[in-house]
């Protein structure tokens, strides 16, 4: 294919996917979202959003790719590395921008705005200027700005917004120290929990232990947990609503649609949070039986979130709660599905394989959710794994379309050490545990792999 064919097939794949994006917004209500739009559409927090997600998927990959072939290679690379998103992002959620914006539809001059929320009012407009040139806020007159769709994310009460902020506030340290832990003797070949970059960055702070351990130790204040407009929240109070945010965020709550929960009667969800998956799952399934299994301190917060969220899934004792340190001893057996969300890519293999459940449990499944890495390359044997292939001459892992999935893979090397698998590692890393992979459900942006014992 010559060069301006590709181009033109880019093209295609960018209107095509477009309407499929549109259909789908049509399909769930009567409009179609813009950068104007002051409210959310029906579909943003639907459960099922596959659909949506694998146009937009096409469409964010082809269009990167488009304007990396098109655009100087000078333009794209300085882009790569002149990007302060983040910083200003987190600045806006810290302050709580999007709260007091709520309550000025109309916009609010950065004179007013400056002083209700304590920042200088000239470093405001160009942090809010940032955000509103990629159609996060609207600049609605000169310095003064409104919410749109995109911004109302950031109010305290969302439960992205917890992500959001982890993410520009405590992982952006770990990033910035990415290269000092690749050549300090001390890092640079530990695959440890507490040789990752963020420990690097905690190290010089005075602080020790890996992140799980920063976080018990930044913990105080967990019964304030649903407390939506603590801008100071711990660590572990954001994290756990970050939790929550990854349904939304990922799609990965279209499990419950994508899954034969019909076939299941009784679940175990292992490293349950706060209810981030399981919660859903007692509503959208009224017949299952789910144990909710994670540390005493966890499990504390998760009742008083489950009397809030899901108070008749209490009362009809369709759930429990068990305490389990899942290096120390086994989940409790006589379960149908043992579930796995965003579990396993927190640790190395060696504590992976004790993780995963198969001590008496027969005639179990054992579906784990999480990224799946595929190469920017393509293979002749590429199609056994049973996950998209982005169409040609699209990156056959759909480029940008799926830079979350790397994004992640990063995100859990600078906090972990640990990282996000593809298809065959984790089949191998299963085979270890004495399972077998039965089947893949491709969820778009992440992917449930199902195990059953061999």
């Amino acid at each position: 294919m010559s060069g301006e064919a590709q181009l033109e097939a880019l093209l295609e794949i960018i209107n095509s996917s477009a309407r499929l994006a549109i259909a789908e917004y049509k399909k769930h209500g009567n409009s179609v979202p813009t950068v104007h739009s002051t409210e959310f559409h029906p579909l943003d927090f639907a459960t099922d959003t596959v659909a949506l997600k694998k146009a937009v998927r096409l469409l964010e990959g082809a269009c990167q790719q488009l304007c990396a072939s098109l655009a100087p290679p000078q333009h794209t690379v300085i882009n790569f590395a002149q990007c302060y998103d983040r910083a200003c992002t987190g600045a806006a959620i810290r302050k709580g921008i999007a709260d007091v914006l709520d309550e000025y539809p109309s916009g609010l001059h950065v004179r007013e705005l400056s002083q209700i929320v304590g920042l200088e009012k000239g470093k405001l407009a160009r942090i809010l200027r940032v955000l509103a040139s990629k159609g996060c806020f609207s600049e609605v007159g000169t310095d003064t700005f409104a919410n749109n769709r995109l911004s109302l994310i950031m109010k305290g009460s969302n439960d992205c917004s917890c992500l959001t902020c982890i993410h520009a506030q405590d992982v952006s340290q770990g990033a910035g120290a990415l290269y000092e832990a690749l050549t300090d003797p001390e890092y640079a070949t530990s695959y440890e929990p507490d040789k990752a970059p963020m420990n690097y960055v905690l190290k010089q702070k005075g602080l020790k232990g890996n992140f799980f351990d920063w976080m018990k130790a930044d913990a105080g204040g967990t019964q304030q947990l649903l407390s939506a407009l603590d801008y100071q929240r711990s660590a572990a109070q954001n994290y756990h609503r970050a939790m929550i945010a990854l349904g939304p965020v990922m799609g990965s709550l279209s499990i419950l649609h994508h899954y034969p929960w019909n076939e299941v009667a009784t679940l175990c969800d292992v490293g349950a949070s706060i209810g981030s998956v399981s919660i859903p799952l007692s509503k959208a399934h009224t017949h299952l039986k789910i144990t909710d299994q994670d540390l005493p301190e966890v499990l504390e917060a998760a009742r008083g979130v489950w009397q809030k969220e899901a108070p008749e899934a209490l009362q009809e004792q369709r759930v429990e709660f068990v305490t389990l340190n899942f290096f120390e001893e086994a989940p409790v057996a006589g379960k149908d599905v043992y579930y796995l969300r965003n579990i396993i890519h927190d640790w190395l293999d060696t504590e992976a394989a004790v993780i995963l459940p198969t001590d008496n449990l027969d005639t179990a499944h054992f579906p784990t959710d999480d990224y799946v890495i595929t190469g920017a390359n393509r293979r002749p044997d590429e199609k056994h794994v049973q996950i998209d292939i982005a169409p040609e001459p699209m990156l056959p892992n759909f480029g940008a379309g799926n830079s979350r999935k790397y994004q992640q893979d990063l995100n859990m090397w600078i906090l972990r050490n640990a990282e996000e698998r593809s298809v065959d590692e984790q089949i191998a890393l299963a085979s270890a545990a004495g399972l077998r992979l039965a089947k893949v459900y491709d969820l778009a942006e992440t992917a449930v792999l199902e195990f059953r014992l061999a």
